[in-house]
């Protein structure tokens, strides 16, 4: 890891700081960053023990039970001689362990490593030795799912594997520890790096809790929210969905992956656990307002937050969700791991529908946000009005990439221009915005920028026009071929039919000609991530087996 004095240096132009400084997007609050989760849990514990804290199918624990099953695992990873510091990669599938896993880890001063049990075993061999795990956690087994090729690459890594035993409910609770933990790197998620290769984004205490907060103050969370436990454990979101009701004493309920992947078998869950908070990819948000439509009477009266992240929400699911669940407040967040997930928070409202495509909002708490441009002398703050890429400052920005100094010096730099920050670091997201009277407008991803037909274009902004045609359920656009041979290809699920030609016009008639893609491909469903967004490598790959019959 990158020492906190060695961050790059971000070259600036001369007057760029004051500038910077002054266009810049913030908000401050003071919140407690340094407390232990587990502490805030011993508190609820103390006054209210049976109080449900994590339910998963038909168990419930209770805040004191939450915390006996902590001390169970605190102890088993005492003997296995984890300490303050150490990384300890947890295999295992979304359930009401992996929150006591976390908070027995937290205890210790350890980091959490989630590692996907669908991940092939080259890649778990490659996240253990490059993270330095000095154990893989093993509790795939309480739920009867298998772990093995995580133990393969365990055994190849020289990592122990070590099995969590299901009888574990300790007779005494962990000891209380309301020290400081603010510096202690807390979690580390590897997510997919340009090389192909992943990189491991690594967080600060201080940056989960100032994000956990960040949900608390924005959601108006207290003892009464029901909040649902839906995201893979490798995406970012996991975290605040698994600890944050435990701040405030709310109930978090599991909800597994085979009713993930059903809409009717959702809803249903959702409605039973009368959950009031509910973050979902904009696609899964696509299938919930479908299934809620379809139900007489409307479900899901309980729900007050519907949160969006993760990929860009279209403004035509936005307004089939504002119609479908008017009871419900929308929320636009967008935040990249690196910063501990969200740094914006966007309440959607009616007039947001009309637009091309909808802001992700303003900062959450403790958070700065800079838009600058580079030139051949440095870079600049973009003036207003202006387009440019968006940096992030504040107590969120995380450590680095794990064990990776030269990733890490790309994106990560010290911060020119907070020397109170209370990281003293700057993170460069990669993508374009714009901000427009103190709300952040994406833009895409930097990287999403191409050439076609001697014409730079964002692939980003094509996607928003056409996805307004109301026969698109889901879409995206590819390039395919290189150099004067490229072309655009438009990829594309309906809910009901209509021909290419009409969608082709519709996009004509927004953006210039080179813009409009010459190839156009109707998808029964788009494919996905295993966290639920766009897998934009294997539409390229579909287009190439196609050339190459």
């Amino acid at each position: 890891m990158t020492a906190r004095h060695d961050w790059a240096e971000l070259p600036l132009v001369p007057g760029a700081v004051d500038r910077a400084t002054s266009l810049a997007l913030t908000s401050a609050k003071e919140v407690d960053t340094g407390t232990g989760v587990l502490e805030h849990v011993a508190r609820h514990a103390e006054r209210d023990p049976d109080r449900p804290a994590v339910t998963e199918g038909g168990r419930t624990l209770g805040y004191r039970a939450l915390l006996l099953r902590v001390a169970a695992i605190r102890a088993l990873l005492l003997d296995e001689g984890v300490r303050t510091g150490d990384t300890v990669a947890c295999a295992g599938p979304r359930s009401a362990e992996t929150p006591a896993v976390f908070l027995a880890l937290e205890s210790l001063g350890a980091s959490y490593l989630p590692i996907d049990l669908d991940w092939p075993q080259e890649r778990v061999r490659d996240v253990l030795e490059r993270s330095r795990a000095v154990l893989l956690l093993d509790y795939a087994a309480l739920t009867g799912t298998p772990a093995g090729p995580a133990h393969a690459a365990a055994r190849t890594a020289r990592v122990r594997a070590v099995p969590l035993c299901a009888d574990g409910a300790a007779d005494a609770e962990p000891p209380r520890d309301a020290s400081d933990r603010s510096r202690e790197t807390r979690y580390t998620i590897f997510t997919s790096g340009t090389t192909g290769r992943p990189k491991g984004a690594t967080v600060e205490h201080q940056g989960m809790l100032n994000h956990l907060w960040a949900k608390v103050v924005d959601l108006s969370l207290d003892a009464d929210a029901v909040v649902a436990f839906t995201a893979p454990l490798v995406f970012d979101i996991s975290i605040w969905q698994m600890l944050c009701p435990l701040l405030v004493g709310g109930h978090v309920v599991v909800v597994d992956d085979t009713v993930m992947r059903f809409p009717r078998r959702l809803v249903k869950t959702l409605d039973a656990h009368q959950v009031t908070v509910v973050e979902l990819v904009p696609t899964v948000v696509g299938w919930l307002v479908d299934e809620t439509v379809r139900r007489d009477p409307a479900p899901l009266r309980t729900l007050r937050w519907l949160l969006s992240t993760g990929e860009e929400l279209h403004p035509a699911v936005a307004e089939r969700a504002v119609a479908a669940l008017p009871h419900a407040v929308l929320v636009n967040a967008y935040g990249p791991t690196e910063c501990s997930d969200d740094v914006t928070h966007h309440v959607v409202t009616r007039s947001d529908l009309e637009r091309t495509r909808l802001p992700v909002g303003a900062p959450v708490i403790n958070t700065t946000l800079y838009l600058l441009l580079e030139d051949e002398e440095g870079w600049r703050a973009a003036e207003p009005g202006e387009s440019g890429e968006l940096f992030v400052g504040g107590t969120g920005v995380g450590l680095g990439y794990l064990n990776d100094p030269e990733t890490t010096a790309r994106a990560f730099f010290r911060d020119p221009f907070d020397p109170a920050s209370a990281t003293g670091r700057l993170y460069r997201t990669g993508d374009l915005a714009r901000f427009e009277e103190g709300v952040v407008h994406y833009l895409g991803r930097g990287d999403r920028q191409v050439k076609v037909a001697g014409v730079r274009m964002e692939l980003d902004e094509i996607e928003a026009v056409l996805s307004r045609h109301p026969a698109v359920t889901k879409c995206a656009v590819t390039v395919s071929g290189d150099g004067e041979r490229s072309q655009l290809v438009a990829h594309y699920s309906l809910r009901e039919p209509v021909a290419p030609e009409e969608l082709q016009n519709a996009v004509r008639a927004a953006v210039p000609p080179p813009m409009v893609p010459r190839r156009w491909r109707e998808w029964d469903a788009l494919p996905l991530t295993p966290n639920g967004k766009v897998d934009h490598r294997s539409l390229r790959a579909a287009v190439s087996e196609e050339k190459t019959r």
